[in-house]
């Protein structure tokens, strides 16, 4: 422990530790959007900036491992009885001490920041995701410092470091999806969803090859010859042939999977009826009450819907039969994990006239629809630019039209506008073109 100690405060390891935590948090902060919505998304996160942190651990692995070669000891040390194993373990367990309390600390930072707005802890794969970074930069460290022995030039650390990102990077995006999953650390950690998350199977193949990566860099830091060089190789043949066994094939368990249970629906225990993931339980009491009052503007319909779910498809998914009675809407969170843009959940939910998009049939007039929409909501109809997230730009004269349709309707007895305004919806149910409906010139 002396030894440690000692190791702790005249190493790199220190050092590395803090560029990692300042490099990982301040990445992490920079984009809290992209993970505020849970726990897991943190983890896929982190895991992602190992992009960054995963070469700067190389690297500080290179810059440790010249030491005896900076210091001019090589020789002294190789005249003394104690064995080049034991000299080494201390460094080595300092570096990967400090690099993995630093790539907690950067978890942890980030758990701070969603612990009080998250309710849905998949904790198992939450550690699991964790650990498997955690044991990376340890992979990478020891990597980086058995190398830097064997080349103990001052240019070996940067271009390790270089070499590092090109790696990581080309090691996710270039081989068969079930390779890059078994040996890079950031393969399938980019946020696509926000039931994203990374099977357990592809976890073990990766931990596989990064303890493959730790024991030949710690080889090629006890090596005395070329011999003993040449065999730390072994370690990483056996543990590509390992990780690429245990890692799946199945595209849907490597691509962006879902789990289920964040997935799962959580609803109102009243009526009317409002559902959201469990995922995003936490913005249930925000979302109820402009739920229902969407659903009361829809009630003027006859056989208007009585229920608001959250749409939980993801990217490629078949679109599922349309649910009766039922209004899908999507749901997004802001960098505090709340209901982001609640003005737009009241319109979004009239928007479409309580019609579901199957996905097959959409024959549809938006300035027909929006008029009719903002009847039911009481209001002249506006511009879907900065009220629907993601929509930048519209041909203007759609909403002049729409507000043309609807200046109309308010002309007419509230009956027959009515009348007119279920015929719209009707014929959206229909697959039918509505243009024409609203002025009583129908084609």
């Amino acid at each position: 422990m002396n030894v440690l100690r000692v190791e702790l405060r005249r190493s790199a390891a220190l050092g590395a530790a803090l560029i990692t935590v300042v490099v990982g948090v301040g990445a992490l902060y920079v984009a809290v959007d992209r993970w505020s919505s849970g726990w897991m998304a943190l983890a896929l996160t982190t895991r992602e900036y190992l992009l960054l942190l995963w070469p700067l651990a190389l690297a500080a692995g290179a810059w440790q491992g010249r030491r005896e070669h900076r210091a001019k000891v090589g020789e002294l040390f190789a005249t003394t009885a104690r064995p080049r194993v034991a000299r080494m373990l201390p460094m080595l367990g300092a570096m990967a001490l400090t690099l993995a309390i630093a790539y907690l600390l950067v978890t942890a930072a980030g758990i701070a920041w969603i612990i009080t707005t998250t309710r849905y802890v998949p904790l198992l794969s939450f550690a699991v995701v964790t650990g498997v970074g955690a044991l990376s930069l340890i992979g990478a460290a020891w990597l980086g410092l058995g190398i830097g022995r064997m080349l103990p030039a001052l240019v070996t650390a940067p271009a390790l470091g270089v070499a590092g990102v090109l790696l990581v990077f080309f090691s996710a995006i270039r081989p068969a999806d079930w390779v890059a999953a078994a040996i890079s650390p950031v393969h399938g950690t980019a946020m696509f969803h926000d039931y994203q998350t990374i099977d357990h199977r592809v976890s073990g193949a990766l931990a596989i090859w990064m303890v493959a990566l730790a024991v030949t860099g710690l080889l090629l830091s006890v090596a005395g010859g070329w011999r003993t060089r040449t065999a730390a190789l072994v370690p990483v043949v056996l543990g590509f042939v390992a990780a690429t066994a245990v890692v799946p094939r199945d595209r849907d368990l490597l691509t962006w999977p879902v789990d289920p249970v964040a997935r799962e629906l959580v609803c109102t225990e009243d009526t009317p009826t409002v559902c959201v993931s469990r995922i995003h339980a936490n913005v249930l009491e925000t979302l109820t009450p402009l739920a229902r009052e969407g659903l009361t503007k829809l009630a003027k319909l006859p056989d208007a819907p009585t229920a608001v779910h959250e749409d939980t498809r993801t990217i490629g998914e078949i679109w599922p039969a349309a649910q009766s009675g039922v209004v899908t809407i999507d749901i997004r969170t802001g960098r505090r994990g709340q209901l982001a843009y609640p003005a737009a959940v009241v319109p979004g939910i009239v928007s479409a006239l309580g019609v579901a998009y199957d996905g097959e049939c959409r024959n549809g007039d938006a300035a027909v629809e929006r008029a009719a929409a903002y009847w039911l909501l009481g209001r002249e109809p506006q511009s879907d630019v900065g009220l629907v997230p993601g929509m930048i730009s519209e041909d203007p004269e759609l909403n002049a039209e729409a507000v043309t349709l609807w200046q109309g309707l308010r002309e007419l007895p509230d009956d027959e506008a009515l009348a007119r305004v279920t015929a719209v919806r009707d014929a959206l149910v229909a697959c039918q073109d509505p243009a024409g409906l609203l002025s009583g010139s129908a084609r």
